[in-house]
């Protein structure tokens, strides 16, 4: 809302007197026009100040709740993107906010993730505001995401899916095949380091290389480590392809469950959220993630068990689905495969499926290498 005023409407009201003359009131036709337009232009003020204050009083359609970390906040950023597009009304000033909330993993820095324990490291503190309506919608990488929702909490939305594969990041190589033996290779993720080590034996990896995906550049910068694997999901998202040296393949490093899906949370009985967010669902990504995370539930993984999982449609239009579970130092990595409709039964039964035969040829204590 903006208000504005034409200087030429606040006309004084001796303003047909002749030059010198004195008006009814004692005063100058040239000191009343120049009250006028002073009184004009202060109200103008006190309009304008009114007008803000009345926007930034009124409360928020949509509190979106987010991490604030660059990558959560370009994915929070793009939710509310496509909430505008499909509900313009949205697109006024204040409809729709942004909440940033700091996660367990957000505060414990030094740690690994698998020291710390738990699940739901990033994402316990946004649902705690979500259940206590403290927020309206909850966006979360999906990956980040533990198999059991929190009671009253639902995920009725995926956005379109990025591009899943891992991105290879070196100054001094062109892919990890030309890394020299004992050259340091930094992630935090246990998939990617037991993946990597079962390829690359000689090479090591520097487990606690944690931060956000500034913060894991610039210590590769500083030397801490020779090279990095990255999402390519989240370097797209940030429009940091640039840093990107290779990118790994499918058959060279199986994804994370999950990895590059956007998932949207709102309470189970809000309707009005719920109908919002259906019109930004993406099917076929719902249902890519329901298949691997019900692989993943299967294997009641967690920060301590390295799995990786990706579903996919196959040239005929079906489901593709690749499992995979390795121990922790790579020297066995066990994979499987299912095929079938790409629909959300069957693909939901061939994630647990897959599940089921890795635990069953893994044995009870494959991950306590």
């Amino acid at each position: 809302m903006e208000v504005t005023v034409n200087p030429a409407q606040c006309r004084p009201l001796s303003g047909n007197f002749a030059a010198g003359s004195v008006s009814a009131l004692g005063f100058s036709p040239s000191t009343t026009r120049k009250s006028s337009l002073a009184r004009a232009r202060s109200w103008l003020i006190r309009a304008s100040l009114a007008v803000e204050q009345l926007a930034e009083s009124k409360a928020a359609v949509i509190r979106i709740g987010t991490r604030g970390s660059p990558l959560a906040l370009a994915q929070a950023y793009e939710t509310r993107d496509k909430l505008i597009r499909s509900n313009p009304q949205l697109a006024e000033t204040g409809a729709i906010q942004i909440v940033v909330i700091k996660t367990t993993g957000d505060k414990i820095l030094t740690q690994p993730l698998a020291d710390i324990g738990g699940k739901g490291l990033f994402t316990k503190e946004i649902d705690e505001a979500l259940i206590n309506s403290d927020i309206d919608i909850a966006v979360h990488s999906m990956k980040d995401v533990p198999t059991y929702l929190p009671q009253n909490t639902m995920i009725p939305c995926n956005l379109p899916r990025e591009d899943v594969r891992d991105a290879f990041i070196c100054f001094t190589a062109a892919s990890l095949a030309e890394l020299p033996a004992g050259s340091t290779v930094g992630t935090a993720s246990l998939r990617r380091k037991s993946q990597l080590l079962n390829r690359y034996p000689s090479l090591q990896v520097l487990e606690n290389f944690r931060g956000n995906v500034q913060t894991r550049l610039k210590k590769l910068n500083e030397g801490v480590v020779q090279a990095t694997l990255l999402a390519l999901a989240g370097l797209k998202r940030l429009n940091m392809t640039e840093n990107v040296t290779s990118v790994l393949s499918i058959d060279d490093m199986l994804p994370a469950v999950a990895q590059g899906a956007i998932g949207i949370a709102c309470r189970s009985d809000d309707e009005k959220m719920a109908t919002y967010l259906a019109a930004l669902n993406h099917e076929d990504t719902r249902l890519a993630v329901s298949c691997e995370r019900a692989f993943l539930e299967k294997l009641d993984g967690s920060c301590r068990t390295p799995i990786a999982g990706y579903a996919c449609r196959d040239e005929d239009g079906n489901c593709l689905f690749r499992g995979l579970v390795a121990s922790p130092d790579g020297i066995q990595v066990l994979e499987t495969c299912r095929r079938g409709p790409y629909a959300f039964d069957d693909m939901v039964k061939m994630g647990k499926d897959a599940g089921e035969e890795l635990l069953s040829r893994a044995g009870p204590n494959f991950f306590d290498r």
